[in-house]
């Protein structure tokens, strides 16, 4: 056991008041029903044990020992360097919580007198095995007066304003320091990496106007992709890399269409149609198109396609109904097979973890395939992060077919707000719209919308 103790002047009148302190406390307490011991500059501070014996930030830790005394607020301690915020102390007990980055461990507890100073000193003989853990934070964007206000400007991280809608994100395939992201009827953003800034993307012409999606082709053209409500009007528009996204390189007829992704493997392009439920089939090399190519069970629905890195599946959330479908894919045929329902249930918008028909949600939209280490040499190695829009978080479906919320919705109770932190005791979330996994920095970014945020999710340093 490490101590240390300050000798003052005046430690003998100090002892006699501290006495006298002890003595009137004692009897108040009498009176209430307990008694509190304060801290006796004559004896050791010691810290003989504490539980647990590892955690992370924000856990709580519980240090026995003695002479600890009976103020919160003169009591300092520090773990691995970080102060810890001390919830409860008495004489041979200290609660408090565990600090960020206390990666050294050495716990430390510091007595304070009236004015800060260091009176008594101890420390653990063990150390405190500090685990990181995944935390949300803030990666660009800017609101003001009480998260109300937010002003659209380029600029460096830090000084770029806020962001509009960001319905979709998507990292360009050749530069994954590229990051677009859809602003609906407001303005797309470009998010560089390298530069640290954020930038604004615009297009002219049919392309111009209120759009669903931002998504790249297997080569690298960026498609925008927006909803045209009459027949013969281009809906999909293709713009190639060479032009920086300015010139754009074809156009295709697609009436309803409010999603398209690219087959990772053979490159053809699947579409979503809202009023007849349809899901496309396009194929750049030959420029056919079967807008019927699969026919979902209902009409009049909002779909969003994620297709597995593998090319083996694609997951089909059906936003306005609180569903999500699969699809498998057909290598033979180049083509995905009849869909199915994976959670869910039609048109019953909620809040449920569990399997199939049991699981509830609300409004799910953009998700993304995440590799998972524990998975590895089994046939699907990879979970889905997806946003669950109206309830505020962020969830993931297991390959087994299993739904559970990943972040927000502290202590659940599903509320709005803005919170960084530990991902469900703090972290909070305003209607998030879209979801992509940062391959390059191994994080989550999250298109948190009405927040006027990028919010990551990644490994604390």
């Amino acid at each position: 056991m490490k101590m240390r103790m300050k000798n003052h002047a005046c430690s003998f009148l100090w002892g006699m008041l501290a006495l006298i302190s002890f003595c009137f406390v004692g009897c108040k307490d009498d009176d209430e029903g307990g008694k509190r011991t304060p801290f006796d500059p004559s004896k050791p501070v010691v810290i003989s044990d504490f539980t647990p014996k590892e955690g992370g930030w924000g856990a709580r830790l519980l240090l026995y020992g003695d002479n600890f005394g009976d103020d919160p607020a003169k009591v300092k301690v520090t773990i691995g360097g970080k102060e810890a915020k001390v919830i409860t102390v008495t004489n041979e007990n200290l609660y408090c919580f565990v600090p960020r980055s206390a990666d050294a461990g050495n716990i430390e507890v510091t007595i304070l007198d009236e004015h800060g100073e260091e009176l008594a000193y101890g420390e653990a003989d063990e150390i405190f095995q500090y685990k990181k853990k995944y935390l949300a934070s803030t990666l660009v964007g800017e609101t003001y007066e009480n998260n109300t206000k937010f002003d659209i400007m380029d600029g460096p991280w830090g000084n770029c304003g806020g962001l509009e809608k960001m319905e979709w994100m998507a990292f360009d395939p050749n530069n994954p320091d590229m990051l677009y992201v859809c602003g609906g009827g407001k303005a797309h953003r470009v998010v560089n990496f390298a530069d640290q800034t954020l930038g604004t993307i615009k297009f002219t012409g049919e392309a111009s106007g209120n759009t669903n999606v931002l998504s790249f082709t297997k080569d690298g053209q960026l498609m925008v992709v927006r909803d045209i409500s009459q027949d013969g009007k281009n809906g999909i528009f293709f713009y190639s890399p060479e032009s920086n996204f300015q010139t754009q390189v074809k156009a295709i007829h697609a009436r309803g269409c409010r999603a398209a992704a690219a087959h990772p493997i053979n490159g053809e392009i699947y579409t979503t149609r809202y009023d007849k439920g349809w899901i496309g089939r396009y194929e750049p090399e030959t420029g056919d198109y079967k807008m019927d190519e699969i026919q979902m069970p209902y009409a009049s629905i909002e779909c969003y396609i994620a297709i597995h890195p593998t090319g083996q599946y694609m997951y089909i959330m059906v936003r306005n109904k609180h569903i999500i479908y699969r699809a498998d894919y057909d290598f033979d045929e180049k083509t995905f097979t009849t869909p199915y329902l994976v959670c869910g249930r039609y048109e019953d918008k909620n809040f449920k973890d569990g399997v199939g028909g049991n699981v509830r949600l609300n409004q799910p939209q953009q998700g993304c395939f995440v590799k998972n280490e524990e998975y590895a040499g089994q046939k699907d190695e990879y979970d889905f992060y997806f946003v669950d829009k109206m309830n505020h978080c962020v969830r993931t479906l297991t390959p087994t077919g299993r739904v559970k919320i990943y972040a927000g919705r502290p202590n659940g109770d599903g509320a709005t707000g803005f919170n960084d932190g530990d991902l469900r005791k703090e972290a909070r979330f305003f209607y998030p719209a879209s979801i992509v996994w940062d391959e390059k920095r191994e994080c989550l970014l999250i298109g948190d919308s009405d927040n006027h945020r990028i919010r990551k999710i990644a490994m604390e340093d």
